[in-house]
């Protein structure tokens, strides 16, 4: 049995996220973390919400709350979102909370140990009209790299050119929008990355199997211009892990906080803590260290994470050398599966505009295996993709509806009308069965590669082309043609459709997990295991026993339900 530890990029704490992070991160983690269960592997799947920084304070500020409070309130939201997409953490856990305060503190400690901290007394942008320092991710301008007028004072979004705020042509306040700005002098920890560049390099060419999209986004930051440069770990700021030493106080260091992009990778580490204190789950009771610590167990770990191309830097540089440099034996990630962006109706999503569908609207418009099947099969992979009203109609409707749904209502009704709800006897495999059980034998492999591969929309269309060879073979075998010469002939052809509705609750599952369980239930006896012998597999009902009709699957979209929320969800949300 392999082990999986399966990590998604952790949502921020400030506001209901939209479809296009859900696509980027948390939703396809979800999906290969349900495979590999489904395969009978043992899998660790973790995430948690990133609460510290300025946008906290600030969300917490605009909603008039205390930001403790206003974090655990958020908190609760996003796992209650979460759960209703139906994405099967392990563990959901928060940056806020105590063990990531001390594994936070620890590897400073041990950073420092390792010579790789430095004190700097720099000048930061102070904003007058704010009365504080701005966090870089809080000054605005326009890119002297690519010329993008909302680039910001960390980093470019366009062309993710790593940026001081300095750079920017006209920097304003993204708080307060005001240009009157001054750089003052403060003194903050540096993580000395630099010094760390070769051996990064070293790590990620070893990395031959990563997408081309992570491992470019990796070497553009390690030698683009100066290369890769130091990064500051604290800052000005109130909300946050207070910069310590271990349990040591760290002098010249009062009042300031770590920054949030060194706190909340370590979350990952401290979400599994966080696991075992909730005691839920199989293997809590064996602890975390198994996963994490390459001496303790964690050597025989597959470790892969999820995330958008934003974060890919982070990632691939800042994390790993916070990890390697501590000079402890924990666990490096083996792959980072990366995504491109998902637009919407010709333009961006975008938290902080309130641009598209946000993940509690879609669940309020439709079921969670509806956005699910559309997300997965159009997942930004090799490119940025595009959410439209049409294509997901278009997609649900021949997809789900058509192919699917048609297959499971034709056969149980038939088979209802025929023979009664149950599996009919009689009649036995033949050619056209066989040919059947081979031509999914070949699509199954496939499907099973592409999975392995973490090719999502791969994945989909294999899926897919499997339910449509059940309705291929049910159309031409025709059993209410063969009912009125041959009913054995009819009975062995509905009984094999049936194992096939059973065959597709275990294939579908790590896609659609709630219309997987409704075909499942039906069947009379629900599968147990992920399909080694196919043959058997689609010859395990027993005849005689009972099945259910189910309700359909899923509902066709209206083109006056597409006008209707074309003109409902124009991309703006306040």
């Amino acid at each position: 049995m392999a082990r999986h530890l399966i990590t998604s990029a952790i949502p921020y704490i400030n506001g209901i996220k939209h479809l296009g992070n859900l696509v980027g991160s948390q939703l396809p983690a979800d999906l290969y973390a349900r495979y590999q269960r489904a395969r009978g592997n043992e899998v660790l799947f973790l995430c948690a919400t990133d609460e510290h920084g300025t946008p906290a304070e600030l969300a917490a500020k605009k909603a008039g709350q205390p930001v403790a409070e206003y974090c655990a309130e958020m908190h609760a939201v996003q796992a209650r979102i979460a759960d209703g997409f139906r994405l099967s953490f392990d563990h959901f856990g928060r940056s806020s909370s105590p063990h990531n305060h001390r594994l936070t503190q620890h590897f400073a400690a041990r950073l420092d140990a390792e010579g790789l901290i430095t004190e700097v007394s720099e000048t930061q942008m102070f904003s007058h009209a704010d009365g504080r320092f701005l966090p870089d991710r809080y000054i605005e301008g326009t890119c002297p790299n690519c010329g993008f007028d909302s680039a910001r004072g960390d980093q470019c979004d366009n062309c993710t050119k790593q940026l001081d705020p300095v750079d920017l042509i006209e920097p304003h306040s993204t708080i307060s929008g005001s240009t009157d700005l001054e750089m003052r002098e403060t003194k903050h920890l540096y993580l000395r990355q630099s010094s760390m560049k070769d051996q990064l390099e070293a790590w990620i060419d070893s990395k031959a199997d990563w997408p081309v999209l992570t491992t470019s986004i990796a070497k553009k930051w390690l030698n683009d211009g100066d290369g890769l440069r130091d990064r500051g770990i604290t800052r000005d700021l109130d909300w946050g892990i207070p910069v310590k030493k271990g349990d040591e106080d760290w002098p010249g260091m009062e009042g300031k906080v770590f920054y949030v992009w060194f706190d909340a990778p370590i979350e990952y580490i401290a979400s599994s803590l966080e696991w075992v204190d909730a005691g839920t789950g199989a293997g809590v009771d064996q602890g975390w260290e198994r996963w994490w610590r390459t001496d303790k167990g964690a050597d025989d770990v597959r470790y892969t994470q999820f995330m958008g191309k934003d974060n890919v830097p982070f990632h691939t540089l800042s994390f790993p050398a916070t990890i390697l440099g501590s000079g402890e034996p924990w666990k490096l990630v083996d792959y980072i599966k990366s995504f491109n962006y998902l637009n919407y109706e010709g333009g961006q999503f975008s938290t902080s505009r309130g641009r598209g569908v946000f993940m509690d609207q879609a669940l309020e418009i439709l079921p969670a295996d509806y956005w699910r099947w559309w997300l997965l099969s159009h997942a930004p992979e090799s490119s940025d993709s595009e959410f439209t009203w049409e294509n997901f109609q278009t997609s649900v409707n021949k997809d789900l509806a058509d192919v699917l749904g048609n297959f499971v209502s034709r056969v149980t009704k038939f088979c209802r009308s025929k023979f009664g709800e149950i599996v009919p006897e009689g009649g036995s495999y033949g050619p056209q069965e066989e040919t059947l059980i081979a031509d999914i034998t070949t699509r199954l492999a496939a499907y099973e590669r592409q999975m392995e591969a973490m090719e999502v929309r791969k994945s989909a269309q294999e899926l897919r082309a499997i339910w449509v060879l059940g309705n291929e073979y049910l159309q031409s075998a025709a059993p209410w043609v063969a009912y009125k010469e041959d009913p054995d002939r009819a009975a062995a052809i509905v009984r094999l459709s049936l194992n096939l509705i059973r065959f597709y609750a275990t294939l579908s599952s790590p896609f659609i997990p709630d219309a997987a369980q409704a075909m499942a239930s039906a069947m009379p006896e629900s599968p147990d295991a992920w399909p080694t012998d196919l043959a058997a597999t689609l010859n395990a009902l027993t005849p005689g026993a009972a099945f259910a009709v189910p309700d359909n699957l899923f509902r066709k979209i209206t083109d006056e339900e597409v006008e209707e929320w074309q003109a409902s969800y124009a991309g703006v949300r306040e």
